[in-house]
Formats: structure tokens, sequence, C-alpha cells
């Protein structure tokens, strides 16, 4: 029986084993604390004490294992490989369920696994939800034979993208050493580097550049191609018109350092196969590569019009983004013609941190969709969004800004007024000045509209802070001015302006999303703000992929800037609504319905939503008694996160 009681332990091992490691790059390699470490440390000493060794901590160098006379160190690392981990989590039943589906030679049974791993039959048929819909994204499809089992039907060009992902993409932290595992586990003999290096030497010769990461992802491929090859699961038709020459002749050299792992040639659908998964992942660097039944530059500019039409930001004279887009946009249709399907390892984060550019992009391809025969993937949608994104924060400034308005009282003449104004404007060029005016003046006004005031008088505030300063400020002064300048006033003012009492709701009771939807819909139609085709509009954005942010904050909306007038509608939640078929529930929704007037402060609204998910203020949030207690709570997490 192994001495290692679970896979930690027994990983641990191994990797103390190869070098001497600090405690703090254990704890990141295995994803848990240093005191975790330091309990498995004592915990392995006690095991290896029978074999003669112990784990020694070297300060400044971290722990090494030492070896004994007597020490049996095959018999250790044996020992350490024998450890079959069961999985203890949903996510890593999933994986392990995908695993087996695809590299099982025999159909899979439900209630033997199931014994293996101690679990329930219910257990594992709630992890089967999840594999099923990961598999339909390829798409495969699970068929169960009577007595026998279930196994995984479909195109073989899907199945070997399906394994090539599961591979690439879902190992991580800890997982990543089982992944690797099982990975070396299933291609026996093939050797991945070896592969790499082929692709490598080839591509250099070529001129043809991939990323690393879609060099790493081709190479898994070609594995697993010869792989499957190797068990009678060949590609025996495959023809394609518009692979140039370039990528034919690399691929047929290729080929020649492959097929050594076969031990005899590869079929010409093989090869065909082969061009395909260089050319959609080869990254484009010149428009003498564009070639493709869609053209790429046409569909580019669209996009631009749109947004211009749309969102009145103009991306059109940007000529980095409109060249890295048609390229990027050449080996997206390929590889979507071709279901060659690219995992988006940033899609969650893309949606969640960048959601204006995520729903900018969705809302023009949206627009376009009849310009292009295929149909794209929400992966596809995140890296596309990875584009408009970057153009707007490089030519919008990231979005909305609201700079600080200043009064400048004084009683000094015209010039000194003026210079004082240059000096404050030389140290600070965000401050908009907005008026200059003597002290009787300032006397005479009830309330100051301006954000803060620099005099050079003493004066009584009133309704906003006041800076004195001498005819040539000090630089204790100039400070002073510049606390009240880094002052957050976007976010503040975005909320007083969209966010009203009259269109704050909290509901107690059930709600569907739909009945959401159409009471939100009526009161902003009632108060004037959007017109009939918002409603349409709102159930067709959410229709292409859900509009919850995070944290069980959700914000719908409709497909580009179509409301009369901007405003948000607040709805608290406190038991949650089902918001999407994946299980999401929302206890805090903004329906969102802005104008195209305003679509300078659209980006900034996106960036106060973002907040909420940031500072985690759902819980505090729904606790709201009122639109007071949610104005406090609002202001207190702007104030949490400058």
């Amino acid at each position: 029986m192994a001495p290692f009681p679970y896979q930690r332990l027994a990983y641990l091992f191994n990797a103390i084993q190869a070098e001497t490691l600090p405690q703090e790059e254990l704890a990141k390699r295995f994803a848990v604390s240093s005191r975790t470490i330091r309990t498995d440390i004592t915990l392995l000493n006690e095991i290896l004490l029978e074999y003669g060794a112990h784990i020694h901590y070297e300060r400044g160098a971290g722990y090494r294992l030492v070896i004994g006379a007597s020490t049996d160190v095959a018999a250790l690392s044996q020992a350490a490989n024998e450890v079959k981990p069961l999985p203890r989590t949903s996510k890593a039943r999933v994986w392990r369920l995908l695993v087996r589906f695809l590299t099982d030679p025999m159909p899979v049974k439900l209630d033997e696994i199931a014994d293996e791993w101690f679990v329930s039959r219910g257990t594992l048929q709630q992890d089967m939800l999840e594999v099923r819909a990961f598999f339909e994204k390829y798409p495969l499809m699970l068929e169960t034979r009577p007595r026998h089992g279930i196994h995984v039907s479909g195109a073989e060009s899907a199945i070997r993208n399906c394994i090539s992902d599961i591979f690439c993409q879902m190992g991580g932290g800890e997982n990543k050493i089982e992944v690797q595992s099982a990975m070396r586990a299933y291609l026996g003999n093939i050797d991945l580097d070896d592969i790499e290096k082929i692709l490598q030497n080839c591509f250099d010769r070529f001129d043809i550049k991939l990323s690393h990461d879609a060099l790493r992802v081709l190479s898994i491929n070609c594995a697993v191609s010869i792989k499957r090859i190797s068990t009678a699961h060949e590609i025996v038709e495959w023809e394609v018109s518009d692979i140039d020459t370039v990528v034919k002749q690399a691929s047929h050299e290729i080929i020649q350092g492959l097929s050594r792992y076969l031990g005899n040639a590869f079929s010409a659908a093989e090869v065909t196969w082969l061009q395909i998964q260089i050319a959609a992942r080869r990254i484009i660097v010149s428009s003498s590569q564009v070639r493709g039944e869609i053209n790429s530059l046409e569909i580019t500019d669209s996009i631009f019009n749109y947004i211009k039409r749309v969102y009145n930001y103009d991306l059109r004279h940007d000529t980095k983004l409109h060249h890295d887009l048609t390229m990027h946009l050449v080996a997206m249709f390929t590889r979507v013609k071709y279901q060659v399907s690219t995992a988006n390892p940033l899609l969650e984060d893309i949606k969640k941190y960048y959601p204006f550019a995520w729903d900018v992009t969705l809302s023009a391809m949206a627009e376009i969709e009849s310009a292009i025969p295929y149909t794209l993937s929400v992966d596809e949608l995140g890296y596309l969004a990875i584009h408009i994104g970057v153009g707007l924060e490089r030519n919008y400034s990231a979005g909305f800004v609201r700079y600080p308005c200043v009064l400048i009282v004084s009683d000094s003449g015209n010039a000194v007024q003026r210079m004082i104004e240059a000096k404050i404007l030389r140290q600070f060029p965000q401050i908009i000045v907005q008026r200059m005016i003597s002290l009787r003046e300032y006397e005479l006004l009830d309330a100051i509209d301006e954000d803060f005031i620099i005099s050079t008088v003493r004066l009584a505030e009133k309704n906003r802070p006041a800076v004195n300063v001498a005819l040539f400020p000090t630089p204790y002064q100039i400070e002073q001015i510049g606390r009240l300048v880094m002052v957050d006033r976007t976010r503040p003012w975005l909320l007083a302006r969209f966010f009203d009492e009259k269109r704050f709701m909290i509901v107690r009771g059930p709600m569907t999303q739909g009945a959401l939807f159409r009471q939100g819909c009526n009161l902003l139609k009632a108060q004037g703000y959007i017109n009939d085709d918002f409603y349409p509009s709102l159930l067709e954005r959410e229709s292409i992929t859900s509009t919850m942010l995070g944290e069980g904050i959700a914000i719908p909306h409709a497909l580009g800037l179509r409301a009369k007038k901007t405003a948000v509608i607040t709805i608290l939640a406190p038991n949650g609504i089902a918001w999407s078929n994946k299980g999401e529930v929302a206890y805090v929704i903004f329906l969102l319905a802005i104008c195209k007037e305003d679509s300078e402060e659209a980006m900034g609204i996106y960036d106060l939503f973002m907040t909420f998910v940031r500072e985690k203020a759902t819980r505090r949030l729904i606790n709201s008694q009122n639109f007071s207690d949610f104005q406090l709570i609002a202001q207190d997490s702007f104030g949490r996160s400058i």
C-alpha cells in the first residue's frame, strides 16, 4: 500500500526530491497556505522516517530532501507515483469524466465510477449536466448503450479538438500535475517536446508566426492526432480551397518529421487537417496573407461604422486597431469555418472587468451577423472584445471622467487673476476653471456649483470646500489643492445624475426575470426614457449571453444606445431572481438605458457597476431599506475603491 495518504503529499515529495524549494514557492505551486505546507512537511517527515530519509529546511534556500545511507529512493518514488487521488470537488470530477469519456476505448459506466470515487450516482448525474454542456460546444454527444455504458459520438475533428482543449485549458494550480500525468498516460511514447521543436523549426524557416500558447496547443493537437490515427480513428475525407501556399509547404515538411511516430505516411486528408490547424492559429502580419471567402476588411469597416453610428465612438481613424482587427478576423473566420475550437481562458475576466467593450462587441456582431455565414462562439467574441476594448481605451481614455471644476475668488486685478489661473493649471492641467469672481460677488451667492474654491482672500465657506492661497502659492498650498483635485468626482456625479428614488425598487416576493424586464421597461417608458423598440432589444441582448456581471450583480440592457434619455433602474432582490439556465442568481439588478448623447458617460457608468463587483458590495446593497441607504453604501464603496 502506498504510504502517502493523499495526493498532495506525493506531489510535494516529488517536487522537493527534484530540487530545493522555498516555502512560498511550494505554497504558490500547490495553491495552499504556507501553514498548510508546514503541516504537510511534518506529516511527510513522519512517513519518510521509516525509509531513513527526512526533509530539512535550510534558511535562505528552502526545503530539501536528505537521504540516508539505507534509504530506498526507488521505493519512495514508486510509492509517490502509485497514488491514485480521488476527485473531491465537482470541478475535479467533471474533468476526470471528460478525460474518461474521450480516452477510454470502452463505454463508461457511471455506476462503476461512483463506486470507485465513493460518491453517489445522484452526485455524478449532477456533474454530468456540466459534462454534457461542455461536449455540446464542439459539438459532441453522449450516447448510452444499455448494459454497456456511455460513449462519445461526433465528428473525428471535433473529438480531437475537444481532447486538445481539455489538456490545454483545464489544468491549473494543483490540478496541473494531474493533467500532465493524464496527458502523458494518454499519449504514451509520443514526445510532446519533440513535436513542438519540429513545428517551431519549420515555422522559423517558412516565417510563420504563432504565439507561444498557440504553438503549445498545436503541438498537443498534433500529438492527439497521432494517437487517434494509431488507434484507427483517422480523418478520411477533408477538402479545403483557401489555404495559402506557404502553409501547404510547411505542412508537408512537418508531416515528414511526424511520420516516424506512425511508422507510415499520413493520408491526404490528415495533411489537409494539419494545414487547417496551422492557418487557424497563425498570426497574420500582412495584408498579402488575407484570403478567404469573407472580406475581413469590409467586416472591420462595418464594425467601426456601427460603433460610430450607434455608440458615437469613432475608431475608424485608428489604423493600428483597423490592421490588428482585420488580421485577427482572417484567422478567426478560418477557425469558425472549419470548426477549430479555441477556448478563451480570459472570457470570464473580459465579461467581468471590461463589460462595456464586451457589450459593444456583442451589439456590433449581432448587427452584421447576416454578413457572416458562421456562428461565432462566445470565446471568439471575447477575443474580438479585447481588440475593441483596447481601441476604446486608447482613443477615449478608458471612459468618461468628470474633471474637477474650480471657482477662483480674488480681489486682485485681471492680470494677477490670470497669473494665478496659469500657475494652478500648470500644476493641475485636469482642473477646469469655471469662473473667476471678486469677494463681493462670492458673498452674494447662495450656493456654489463648482467642486471647490481657490481664494486669495479669506472667505466664509458655503457648500463647497475652499483653499486660501497666496498670490504665489506655497508648496503646502499646492498640496492642499492637490488633495481636492484627487477626489473621485466621476462616480458620485454619475450616481447623482442617473440614479433616482423614483427608479428604485425592492423585490421581496418571487419574480421571474421576464416579469422584471416587463415591469422595468414599463416604468422607463412611462417616465419618458425609452420607446417601444427597447424591450425587444433587451430580450435579444439577454438571449445572446447572460448579463450577469458577477457577485450576484446583473446589468440587463438593450443592444446599442437605444434610450431617449439615460437612466438606471435599481432593483434589490434579497431572495434572488433566477438569471440564466446556468444556475446564476441575481440579487442586485441595474436595468440600464443609455442614450447616444451620453455615449461618453456610458463607459463611466459601467465602471461604476464594476466598483460594486470589485468591492463585493452585494450583501451590503441588498440590506438597503430605501434609496438613501443605497446611496450611502454606494458612496462608501466608491471611497473604498480609490
